[in-house]
């Protein structure tokens, strides 16, 4: 039903900034709610941003807020992180995933990006 493709992870020094994207397969994107978890080695996966189907609603990580953008461009199916002033502690697998509005949990995900952020 959706299908979910990361890409544009790599390797960053300290303080660059990186895009994410999240290309989606499905009908009627503009109604998921998009997004996007992390997963270093050693820690559990954790909430980054998450983006309502018309963008109207956004929402952070406390400890995120001001460095990373989540957007989306629903004419092209795509998601978006932006991601500036990298961390070291920013190292981790990023993972997209999508949801109904009226869901409690997201639904499906992508396979994830690796960002690694040198330092």
């Amino acid at each position: 039903q959706m299908q979910l493709i990361e890409s544009g992870g790599g390797l960053v020094q300290t303080g660059g900034s990186l895009r994410l994207s999240c290309a989606a397969s499905g009908r009627t994107f503009s109604d998921w709610h998009m997004g996007w978890f992390r997963h270093a080695p050693g820690k559990e996966r954790e909430f980054v941003a998450s983006i309502s189907g018309n963008s109207q609603t956004t929402v952070y990580a406390n400890s995120l807020k001001g460095r990373f953008t989540i957007s989306r461009d629903n004419a092209k199916n795509s998601a978006y992180l932006h991601m500036n002033n990298l961390k070291s502690e920013d190292t981790a697998d990023y993972y997209c995933a999508a949801r109904w509005a009226t869901a409690s949990e997201y639904q499906y995900w992508g396979q994830g990006t690796q960002v690694t952020v040198s330092s």
